[in-house]
């Protein structure tokens, strides 16, 4: 396999061949590596989850979910086809919605309990059962839902002031043993060493369509977690709330948690603010170091888009237009609009200039995928597909959404996947990859990915295995470098999914502040074939093999691994800086192109691209030019 090697001052080629036994290295097979690269999702929902119950998933819970995902079938919630994952996962999180945590469930097949209650509130209870019940019989009623649960405004600060809920007397004790029967599912299914099981639930405050929802996991057993209920945004719609009280009990509990927001690409410029927070109040100190400590990572990529960036907010960037999802979760019809406050790579460029006012950094954070998937399936693969809902997980209904022919079907991603450097598949050890940011994203294919950043890494270590040696000469990705006096260098190693597409290029993405003032730029440091870079530093697009009438390609094109030594050839030792790699794959097909052909029809007529280019973003090493 031949290799482009971009050299250290970023400018010329080498050729070189990268070692077999590399790959074997890079997916994890090697004992020659001290961590294990682990691919996971922290974000599926079962029949507990309100959205997911009533889009009929009455029959894959938290169990079903754990078997899917160690490769074992099981039955779809919309068809009843005997489904399974091509690859298994090595971890999962179920994190359901807090918000009436299985209260539809109980309506529909159980009952509300109603001992003790007087009469109104028993009425309410009994009233409520039926609307319940109501809902789940008609997949349309979603929409009447969310407009039942929503604000009238469309002003978020004002609609996170009043939080809408939806109130049920006596419902406690139901979400409760929800809790308790999903905590020991998750224990049932967690095996130490073979795959890992984590507990969790997303808290879901979504004032006036601005998606502020976050994925909570700990590595605890169910025996701490049953000792609280999950925080929901019923209780209160601010970030902040939810972090004080994580650091309250983690210490009344001793537990350990990571809160993972996802979806900023539909925040409506509220998920990264660079002044003002949801409160209407400006961002201090406190605020930026309790949301550093518990929001460790960022879910880039998912079932609802790409929140990278944005060709909007990075017009010099030739592959931004990615997987752009231009609706917000809203009954309101309101235009989406993207901001800076939406995307990652805003986030991290903001993070600089906040951190220059504060003396610290909100958003120092690493970064993930996951599916988001509704169904109970986790499945990221563009060929095995099921959609977020069962309502929406058919070639059929995918054409005409239940919920939206819009925002659902087609307008999907089959996105992502956690990657994750761990020691070993405990629970202990993968929350501490998410602490220390030793993770990645990948919008669905396992592309193996390694980065260290130093100072003296020459030519000839992209062929380097010995992991030891170069963590002692520089940092992993999410880690940072200080003080340099030379510019950083960076040992940057990719291989491809053996049962995914070759690769086209491996850019890195680097951010810096200078004058009050952030920037970024994109560089392509290492690429297949024997392309030449442009009089701007680029180099061409990569030949796109997709057959639109059959849905194959090739891989005629790209490369089965590749690698370099890059060093920034414009570093300033007084900039803080960061800097991320974004791996692509070669072109293949999207999902909505597979099912159209299945369908019979024209790729084209789906409204979606024929082709896309898979990738992979690793969490960024920053540097600081301070000491300490």
């Amino acid at each position: 396999m031949r290799l482009i090697w971009n050299g250290l001052s970023g400018e010329g080629t080498f050729r070189s061949i990268l070692p077999v036994f590399l790959i074997s290295w890079m997916l994890g097979g090697s004992a020659l590596a001290e961590q294990e690269l682990l691919w996971g999702d922290t974000h599926v929902h079962s029949f507990y989850s309100t959205d997911s119950y009533i889009n009929q998933n009455f029959s894959v819970g938290p169990a079903d979910a754990y078997r899917f995902a160690k490769g074992l079938p099981v039955l779809h919630p919309a068809t009843g086809a005997r489904v399974r994952i091509e690859t298994p996962l090595d971890f999962l999180v179920v994190s359901d919605h807090a918000e009436s945590f299985g209260m539809f469930k109980a309506a529909n097949e159980t009952g509300l309990p109603r001992d003790g209650l007087g009469p109104i509130d028993w009425l309410h209870s009994w009233g409520m059962e039926k609307v319940f019940q109501r809902f789940a019989a008609d997949p349309t009623s979603v929409v009447t839902l969310l407009k039942y649960a929503s604000s009238d405004t469309n002003d978020v600060v004002e609609a996170a002031a009043s939080p809408a809920s939806i109130r049920i007397p006596n419902d406690e004790p139901v979400m409760q043993e929800t809790w308790v029967a999903s905590t020991n599912a998750t224990e049932s299914a967690n095996d130490p060493g073979r795959f890992t099981a984590l507990i969790g639930w997303e808290w879901s405050a979504i004032p006036a369509g601005s998606n502020l929802h976050r994925v909570v996991f700990t590595s605890s057993g169910a025996d701490v977690a049953q000792q609280f209920t999950p925080f929901s945004s019923s209780t209160s719609s601010y970030p902040e709330d939810l972090w004080k009280w994580l650091e309250e009990t983690s210490g009344a509990t001793g537990a350990d948690f990571v809160a993972i927001p996802h979806n900023s690409n539909i925040s409506r410029g509220y998920m990264f603010p660079a002044e003002k927070r949801l409160r209407d109040t400006p961002i201090d100190r406190d605020w930026i170091e309790l949301r550093a400590k518990w929001e460790t990572v960022v879910e880039a990529t998912q079932i609802k888009g790409d929140s990278e960036t944005d060709p909007a907010l990075s017009p010099q960037d030739r592959f931004a237009d990615f997987e752009s999802y231009p609706h917000y979760i809203s009954p309101n019809s309101i235009p989406w609009d993207p901001g800076e406050g939406d995307f990652v790579r805003s986030a991290l460029r903001r993070g600089l200039e906040i951190e220059d006012q504060f003396g610290a950094n909100p958003y120092r954070f690493g970064l993930i995928g996951s599916t988001d998937s509704h169904t109970g399936l986790p499945t990221a693969e563009e060929p095995n597909f099921w959609g977020k809902f069962p309502t929406d997980s058919t070639l059929e209904s995918k054409t005409h959404s239940t919920n939206s022919i819009e925002n659902f079907g087609w307008a999907l991603s089959a996105s992502g996947l956690a990657a994750v450097w761990a020691e070993e598949n405990t629970r202990e050890a993968i929350l501490a990859a998410f602490k220390r940011r030793e993770v990645y994203a990948s919008t669905g294919p396992r592309i193996a990915v390694r980065v260290f950043g130093g100072t003296d890494f020459v030519r000839g270590d992209e062929s380097s295995v010995d992991v030891a040696a170069l963590r002692a000469r520089g940092v992993p990705m999410g880690g940072e470098l200080r003080a340099l006096e030379g510019p950083p260098s960076f040992v940057i190693q990719a291989a491809k999914d053996p049962k995914s597409a070759h690769l086209d290029r491996i850019q890195v993405i680097k951010g810096w502040f200078a004058a009050g003032k952030s920037f970024e730029r994109i560089y392509d440091v290492a690429w297949s074939g024997d392309r030449e870079k442009d009089p701007w530093g680029n180099v061409p697009k990569v030949a796109d093999t997709v057959d639109p009438d059959s849905g194959n390609y090739d891989n005629s094109t790209g490369a089965a691994t590749l690698a370099t030594v890059w060093r920034d050839p414009h570093f300033d030792s007084t900039q803080p800086a960061f800097y991320y790699v974004r791996v692509l794959e070669i072109p293949t097909p999207r999902h909505s192109t597979l099912d159209a052909i299945a369908l019979g029809r024209d790729a084209e007529t789906t409204g979606q691209p024929v082709s896309l280019q898979e990738r992979a973003y690793t969490s960024p090493i920053h540097y600081s030019p301070k000491a300490n």
